[in-house]
């Protein structure tokens, strides 16, 4: 497989089909419904969880006219029925993450880790979920309590250096000064200091 490109995408008010009704179609709704997606989901039956959600409800089994106007299709269900769900998918140009199922998805969801405004996302290019777990557990345990105020100065810096028109290549090493300021104001006690490698 080749290397994915890590990407961020805005599903707000976009069609997101989510095919398959059982724990682990549940288990991906809350994601989409947080990213506020308009969410269609397309199974015979579906879990109670799945029920009581804001989502659309297809009782029904998957009819590649499920994918029209879709951004996005989260394949949850058998493999013979994720792999139709590819093939019209391929047929509209819509990516499909097919849940544990790498052979018949285009897009593929790691471990994430959200907090204070940051989203780190951890990916093995669907090879090894349980994996992108444990990173995301690791990392969370390892970023700065203070990344809300880290984010704040970024977000000040950054006003700051599009006036100035500073290079971007001179951006970093400005941050980390700035962050690093943040930690020698008397009114913080944090014992951290920002390093860069």
């Amino acid at each position: 497989m080749p290397d994915l490109l890590p990407v961020f995408l805005n599903l707000a008010e976009r069609r997101v089909v989510l095919v398959g009704g059982g724990r682990v179609a549940a288990a991906k709704l809350p994601a989409l419904v947080s990213a506020r997606a308009a969410v269609t989901v397309v199974a015979p039956e579906v879990d109670a969880q799945i029920a009581r959600s804001s989502a659309a409800i297809v009782r029904r089994r998957f009819e590649p006219r499920d994918l029209d106007g879709a951004w996005l299709v989260v394949a949850a269900a058998t493999r013979e029925v994720n792999a139709q769900v590819a093939r019209a998918a391929a047929r509209r140009r819509v990516f499909v993450n097919a849940v544990d199922d790498p052979a018949n998805a285009s897009a593929f969801l790691g471990g994430v880790v959200r907090r204070d405004g940051v989203t780190i996302a951890i990916s093995t290019n669907g090879h090894a979920p349980a994996l992108s777990g444990l990173l995301r557990e690791a990392i969370d345990a390892v970023l700065p309590r203070q990344l809300g105020a880290w984010l704040d100065e970024a977000r000040r810096q950054r006003v700051i250096w599009r006036r100035g028109n500073v290079p971007m290549e001179k951006r970093r090493p400005l941050l980390l000064r700035a962050l690093n300021r943040l930690y020698r104001r008397p009114e913080q006690r944090w014992s951290e200091r920002v390093t860069w490698p």
